[in-house]
Parts: C-alpha cells; structure tokens; sequence
C-alpha cells in the first residue's frame, strides 16, 4: 500500500493492540528489504522520526507484514508499493485551510469610498478654513508676556484636577484663593518653555505635586501652524489624545509667536459634515464597525454628589458620565463644564450639591444631550453634527436604556484611521 494510502483513522482490533512506532518503523523497513541499498537505514531513520498519530494509524491498519505483502483486519493480502525516499524528505505540516473570503458588498464600496472623501478634503483644506467669521473660544491659551510665547492652553480639564488636588489636601483649601497661573507649573518650573523645548510647545498646565498627587498624566499640549493641512492638524490631535489644538502663526513683523485660534474636534467634524458629501455614504451601522465604548461605562445617578462625580472624571480621564435611573434609562448627562458653572464666583461649597441639583444651575442655552442608536450609520451622526452642536452621543435602545457612548474623539480616529495602512 503506497504512503497516501493508508486510512487516517485506526480501525478497532479486538485481539490485537497498537504496536509502538518504533516496531512500526522496523516492520516497514523489513518490509523493503529486497529494495535495500545505500539509502535503506535513512528511510528507517526517516520513519522513527515520524509523529506517534501518523505510526500508530500505519500499525493498526495492517496486523501482519513479510515481504512485499501486507495482511489487512480482514484476512486479504495486499500488494505494498515501493516506499520513495523523496516522500520522507518532505517536511509535514498539518493543512490548515483558510477561511473563505467574505464578498464586498456595495455597503463595503460606498463606506471605503465615503471615508477616502473626507481623508482627501483633509488633506486640501489648511485649518485657517475651518475657522468661521465668529467663534468662541472656550479653552484659555496660556501666554508668556515676559518672552512673547505660547505657553499652552487652561481648559476645563485644568479646573476639574485641581479641584479634585484640593479636595484630596483640605488644608491646602485656604489658600486656593491665592492660585495664580503662574504658579500653574510648580515653584521649580518656569512658565516659558525653555530654550531646548519647541517653542509652539508648552509644558504641563499643571503643578507637578498635583500630577503626581492625583495619578494622572500631565495635558500633552500641542500646536499647528494655521497654514499646514487640516489632515496633518488631525493626525496630531489623535496622536496625543488631545480634544483641541491651538493654532499658532509666527508675526513677520515682530518674528514671535502669535495664537490665532483654537481648533476642536467638533468645529473639524462640522466642517467635514457641511463640505464633504460623502459622508451620506457611512451608512454601515456602529454596531458593525464597533464604533464607541460599550462595556465598563461610568454612571452616576440624581442623587449622586458632584464631588463623586468629579472623582471618576479624574480617575477616568473623561469628560462626562451619563446620569441613569435605577432601570439603567437615561435621564441626562453631567459634562466637565458643568462643574465650572458650580465654581463660578469662587463658591465651592455648590459642589457637595446632588447631581440633580447642579444640573438645575445649567444655563437656559443647554443645547441638551443627544442620543442614537447601535443601528445608526454615521451618515446620521453627521447630520445630527451640521445641525447641532454635538460633543457626544449616548446611545440608547428602544426603551432608552443605555447601551455606549460615541465620542467625538471615536468619529475623528474612525474617518482617518480605519483602514488606512499607509504610513504618515
């Protein structure tokens, strides 16, 4: 019996038991006896190295062998073929067939298509573009008046940790009162980048006792030149898991660093979504592609303090927990700005409030909170981005019970990133 003729499953024999692969390998050179020359005691060498699986099926397919005969279970007798060399040369592997390719569905095309839109436009349009005749700004930039230099951005962020540093130091309490942005970076530090830092670079915004103090990483703020590609200015953003970026121009007449403008994620994305068509095409739900965060969410309910609540901001580095009822059905969302509201006047004793009784104190132009379902393509979350001024969205089931939270930071990463392998 040739090689590739043997069964790949033993037989059961009642009155005989499996020889051992090494009788296997004497049993099979025996066999080729009349054939032996100069390569005999390599083959039988070849068959001792064989696996014991592939031995054992050989010794139990056949119960007795001599000469070039081989006597089966049932009793026939069957010619053996000459065994080849070559076949034990070979290497073995085990065959593992791939899975079929899944066919491309028009849904596929028009998403690749949709999103090779919006990387080309990008990569076009410079982030004096998105800058429209009136904006506000709601993160402060930092400036050096002693060296004329960007010295970074104070955003809400800033205000939560070191809130949550005073908490933690009660008898520190006293003398907030006395924080002033100089002192933002430590004793040690000083405010102006130094001569080996970038220039349009700027250090923590923080002390660095509060960063260590709290366990968290210090603000990695960056910046662009307002001319460079809008696509470059994004790629940063994602880079350093930054929700904005200033721009910074260089004054040609007095050669120093001018701040012209800060850039969000959502005035990108609304860019995008009013100028880029294509975006109708990501109609994939976010199911599918798995867009958003689904699992281990932080939540708070009406009764929960807001110091509590500024706590998971802090650990967690977010800026906002869906507030739900005890059936998980969402009532509303408290942000990281909710918190500045609480703190205006220099009154803190408001953040011992409840959840429920700060968001009372939120101003009547609260666009509200926006939701949508794992069933959802972007393309209508684009909408909703060029109608509304949209920071997140929950999303919800049929009975509004919470399910994820897609961030703006998701979308950003998802129009440039997903299936992208070029190198940048």
């Amino acid at each position: 019996m040739a090689d590739d003729e043997y069964p790949t499953s033993s037989p059961s024999f009642p009155h005989s038991s499996p020889r051992s692969p090494t009788t296997t390998a004497k049993s099979a050179a025996t066999t080729s006896a009349t054939h032996r020359n100069s390569s005999s005691s390599f083959i039988a060498h070849s068959l001792d190295h064989q696996s014991p699986a592939t031995n054992l099926a050989r010794s139990s397919s056949a119960s007795t062998s001599s000469g070039g005969s081989t006597r089966t279970a049932g009793g026939h007798e069957r010619e053996r073929g000459f065994v080849q060399p070559a076949s034990y040369l070979r290497r073995r592997t085990l065959s593992h067939p791939m899975a079929p390719t899944q066919p491309v569905r028009p849904i596929d095309l028009e998403e690749q298509n949709g999103l090779r839109a919006i990387r080309n436009f990008l990569k076009v349009r410079t982030s004096y573009d998105v800058l429209p005749l009136s904006f506000r700004i709601v993160s402060a930039p930092l400036w050096d008046s002693s060296t004329s230099t960007f010295a970074g951005l104070l955003t809400t962020s800033d205000y939560i940790n070191v809130i949550q540093y005073y908490f933690q130091n009660p008898a520190a309490l006293e003398k907030i009162d006395q924080f002033r942005l100089t002192s933002l970076r430590g004793t040690t530090t000083p405010l102006a980048p130094s001569r080996s830092q970038n220039p349009h670079s700027a250090d923590r915004a923080l002390p660095e006792e509060v960063e260590k103090a709290l366990g968290v990483a210090p603000p990695e703020t960056i910046s662009i030149d307002p001319e460079r590609p809008l696509y470059e200015a994004c790629r940063r953003m994602l880079s350093s898991r930054a929700r904005r970026i200033p721009l910074v121009s260089n004054d040609s007449q007095t050669d120093r660093a001018l701040v012209v403008s800060v850039l969000t994620q959502y005035r990108i994305l609304k860019f995008v979504a009013v100028n880029v068509g294509e975006t109708q095409n990501l109609r994939k739900p976010l199911k599918e592609i798995r867009l958003g965060t689904y699992h281990d969410i932080v939540t708070a309910s009406m009764d929960t303090p807001v110091i509590e609540v500024i706590h998971k901001l802090v650990e967690r580095s977010i800026s906002s927990v869906p507030i739900l009822n005890s059936e998980g059905i969402v009532y509303n969302v408290f942000e990281a700005v909710d918190v500045i509201t609480l703190i205006k006047g220099g009154v803190y004793d408001d953040l011992n409030l409840s959840v429920g009784e700060a968001l009372k104190k939120r101003s009547p132009d609260f666009p509200g909170i926006y939701t949508c379902s794992a069933n959802d393509g972007l393309d209508t979350i684009f909408d909703t981005i060029r109608k509304s001024r949209v920071h997140r969205l929950i999303v919800v089931d049929d009975h509004f019970r919470l399910i994820g939270v897609l961030t703006l930071s998701d979308i950003l990463q998802y129009i440039l990133l997903e299936g992208e392998h070029e190198e940048w």
